[in-house]
């Protein structure tokens, strides 16, 4: 499995596994298999309400747990007061561990500087590895790194061929932050699983289109955490290190891109921040 190197030296696996949507009472059995075919990162959050079936699986999987890369995040409604700090404990204790590999400020929203000033506590105290953020924009990362002691080691966003942020990518490249997709297989979006182009460079290579797509997230410097239930799907997207595409596929998948997000509305619609304000009410 590659790795990545963070910018505090800590390193983690590029491929790993994620558990957004997956319920609580079915995650430890996905969990279990995802381990168990080699996956060495799990990722997380507050928000999923599954930590404690994440944290079981892990117990109960036999790896070792310093070779298990736990990625969690805080939820908005936790950035006030004491409630990050006293949420990341929560966290350790819902996941049975003492410490989380790398956990992340959820969304941009509310008292985050707050929030954040609590994972560079709870860094400096070795509760985590590694800190970062998820669904920063440019302008949101460029204030932080800022502002901010520690330089976020993360930035998970929305990523895959048809919203690639190369522009984004650009400024975490700047900054020394390192570029994390969330819904690197566009959910399905865009008749993702049937596109022609990534049909077409696959029957090249023996892989399918979401493979080919992971590739190429994978070849760009992207981390990424395919999500399955399906045992023969978590199995085919650990499947990427045997093949390379070419530099001509490269530039045909790049076209892809239509540089606008796919799966969630822009955090800076002002429709979508009022959605956002709705997990967590003032008072």
């Amino acid at each position: 499995m590659d790795t990545i190197k963070l910018n505090n030296g800590v390193e983690m696996p590029q491929l790993g596994y994620g558990v957004f949507q997956v319920a609580p009472d079915e995650v430890e059995r996905c969990v279990a298999d995802a381990l168990s075919m080699g996956y060495r990162m799990i990722d997380t959050a507050q928000a999923y309400q599954n930590e404690e079936g994440v944290g079981r699986a892990i117990r109960k999987s036999g790896v070792p747990r310093e070779d298990v890369f736990v990625v969690d995040k805080i939820w908005m409604s936790n950035y006030e007061g004491d409630a990050p700090a006293r949420s990341i404990d929560e966290s350790l204790r819902k996941l049975g561990t003492d410490y989380i590999d790398l956990i992340l400020l959820h969304q941009p929203y509310g008292n985050r500087y707050n929030a954040y000033r609590a994972l560079e506590d709870a860094l400096k105290a070795g509760k985590v590895r590694a800190i970062g953020v998820s669904n920063f924009y440019p302008d949101h990362l460029i204030d932080f790194c800022h502002f901010m002691d520690i330089v976020p080691a993360v930035n998970q966003v929305e990523t895959h061929v048809f919203f690639q942020q190369v522009e984004s990518r650009k400024y975490m490249d700047e900054l020394g932050v390192r570029h994390m997709s969330w819904g690197p297989l566009a959910e399905g979006k865009n008749v993702f699983f049937t596109n022609e182009t990534l049909a077409a460079i696959g029957a090249k290579h023996g892989k399918t289109g979401p493979q080919v797509a992971l590739r190429y997230l994978l070849q760009r410097g992207v981390i990424v955490i395919p999500k399955s239930v399906h045992k023969e799907r978590m199995a085919q997207n650990l499947q990427l290190f045997d093949f390379t595409l070419t530099d001509a596929e490269m530039v045909e998948i790049l076209k892809l891109d239509t540089t606008q997000p796919v799966i969630m509305p822009s955090h800076h619609d002002p429709e979508i921040t009022k959605w956002f304000m709705g997990f967590a009410p003032r008072g």
